[in-house]
This record gives C-alpha cells, structure tokens and sequence, in this order.
C-alpha cells in the first residue's frame, strides 16, 4: 500500500507543476491523467488487489487526485481563455480612433499626370536617385564649368566626386536612350534633389515627371499641342497656354510654359503676381548633341522634352501656399486630402 501511496503523491506533484501554452496542451494533459487509459485510471488496477481496509485509505486519496487534476486543468483552460485576443495587445496604443490615412496631394497629383500622358502613349520610366556625373550633366550637353555643376546647387557623395544625388529625372531619359531604339516615348517621375535652402518656397529634395518623345519628323508643334492637351486635362478645357523662349542645355530651341492661372482665371492675383499666368514646366526640342551622346541618329530622328514640378503643379491644384507642408507629415494637413482619389 506504501508504494501505491507514493505514486499518487507523485502523480499529484506533477499535476501541480503542469503547465500549458495553448489549448491543444489542456487537451492532452487531459488525456495523459484524466481520460480511461490515464494515468489515474491506472492506479485502479493496483487500488483492486487491497485489502478493504487498505481500500478504505487509497480510495479516498485517489479521489481526491482525480478531483485535483480536474481543477487544475479546469483553471488552465479557463486562463487561456481569458488570454485570447491579448497576446499582441499593444498597451501603448491610443485609447482614441485609429484615423484613417489618406494618399499624399503630391502622390495624387503624380498619378494624374501619368495617368493624363498614358493617354497618349507614354511609359512610365523610373531610375536611381543615386547617379554618376555622366548621366547627370555630361550626356545632357552641360559644360564642364557648368554652375548647376557646383557644389551649391548639388550634393556630392563624399569621397566620389562623379557620384551625387541627382538633380533632376532626365538622367533617366539618358538611360532610356542608352538602352532603347526609337521611337521613344517616356515619362520620368521621381524626387530630386539640390543644395538649396529651405523655405515656404524652396526645398532641397522635391519631384518632377519630366517625358521624352524621340521619333522620325518630331517638330515643336507637336510638343505645344500635347502640352496644351496636358494643361486642359489637369487644370480644366478652358485653360490656356503660352511658350516663352528660354535656354536648357539639353534642348534647343527651348521654352518656358505658363498657364492661365486657374485661381483668378487669369484675371490677376497674388499667387499669379498679379500677370494671370503661372509658370508650370520647361520644355524644348531635344539637342542634337543629346541625341548622337547616347547613341541615336540626329540626322534621322528629333524629339521633344519637357520637365515639370510635382509640388508647383499640387501648389496650383489644392492651394497649399507652403512647399514645406509636403514634406512634414502634420495630420491637420493630410487630413484634407481624405477621400481625394
């Protein structure tokens, strides 16, 4: 009778110690101690060969095991229960709301652009924002003593003087040519970046989508009509447009565009100075150098380009008279944009 009396006391100092992760663990422990092949169960194989008198003692610490494994793997199951959904509660998450997002005004504005130029053929084509002087500068037709070449309008990676951030997204077009046989029809979304200093009017990173269209017989006319077709998609069918003569190292002729200024519909304000109009993009007939520097026959095709500000063009869709709002991730100012697709 001692030796079964020591095994009880065993098997009750284990239940004592059992322990579960997650419910299937209850389940088995249930098994393993409570179902007909127990291991309780099995003690009633030794409790028959007793005496009645030694019966009268075991029966009761037996019992007693029993009524203690079902307690303990009662009160495992019912922490787990309580536990579920809390094992990855966040206890410093705001009591309030979640507020729902919205997408950025520059990434909105971006995707109507593209969108607006899709219509009529273009591809969208991305590249490094980390790129070599060559395709920066060199294979754009800029000089050598070129100022945008200076270390106050570029950032320069330290130790590689060819490496810089790019200041512009018509290094993509370069590759593009590089790679590509005419005809060639891209746009060029992407942030840019340059040694300026900050303020409600100037930042050192910003955006353009800048596109390129190189085929046989491409003349000025066709840039000034997609062009127009653009600025009536975005700002609205009565806006009108004017090319004013302008110098690019990459294009020639080149031009500056301007818009009619859809704030005061070109009667005057203080955000079109007063003239009407607002200066959108630069623009102009791809250089014959640019074209032979990357491989393709000026004799045979020409092309048109053209590059505009991602933040000008949101500044004259929502009105937001500070470019560094862009860039400060303030709710109040995102805020406005929910529901905007």
């Amino acid at each position: 009778m001692s030796t079964l009396k020591e095994k009880i006391a065993s098997v009750k100092e284990r239940i004592a110690s059992i322990e579960a992760a997650n419910a299937p663990d209850v389940e088995a422990l249930r098994i393993k101690f409570l179902s007909k092949k127990g291991e309780i169960n099995l003690l009633f194989d030794e409790f028959k060969k007793l005496s009645a008198e030694e019966k009268r003692e075991v029966g009761v610490l037996i019992n007693d095991l029993k009524n203690f494994a079902t307690e303990r793997i009662q009160l495992l199951k019912e922490t787990l229960n309580a536990n579920i959904g809390y094992d990855h509660l966040d206890v410093t998450r705001n009591a309030e709301p979640i507020v729902l997002g919205s997408r950025h005004p520059l990434t909105l504005v971006k995707q109507e652009v593209c969108e607006i130029f899709s219509r009529l053929g273009f591809s969208v084509a991305l590249g490094s924002e980390i790129e070599d002087d060559y395709h920066v500068f060199s294979a754009l037709n800029f000089a050598d003593d070129h100022p945008a070449r200076d270390m106050q309008d570029t950032f320069f990676i330290a130790h590689k003087p060819d490496i810089l951030l790019r200041t512009h997204t018509s290094s993509v077009q370069v590759r593009v040519m590089e790679q590509q046989h005419p005809p060639i029809r891209v746009i060029c979304p992407g942030r840019v970046y340059r040694n300026e200093a900050i303020s409600a009017r100037a930042h050192c990173f910003f955006h353009q989508i800048e596109g390129l269209y190189i085929d046989k017989n491409v003349s000025f006319a066709d840039l000034r009509e997609v062009l127009l077709f653009f600025a009536q998609e975005f700002f609205g069918s009565d806006t009108k447009i004017r090319l004013r003569p302008s110098y690019f190292p990459f294009t020639e002729p080149s031009a500056e565009m301007d818009v009619s200024c859809n704030i005061c519909h070109g009667q005057g304000c203080a955000f079109c100075k007063h003239t009407g109009w607002v200066e959108i993009l630069g623009c102009g007939m791809v250089d014959p150098a640019v074209l032979e520097e990357s491989g393709i026959d000026s004799s045979l095709y020409s092309g048109y380009a053209f590059g505009l500000g991602v933040e000008r063009m949101t500044n004259l869709k929502y009105r937001a008279k500070d470019l560094r709002m862009f860039s400060e991730n303030d709710q109040r100012f995102l805020s406005l944009f929910q529901g905007v697709h």
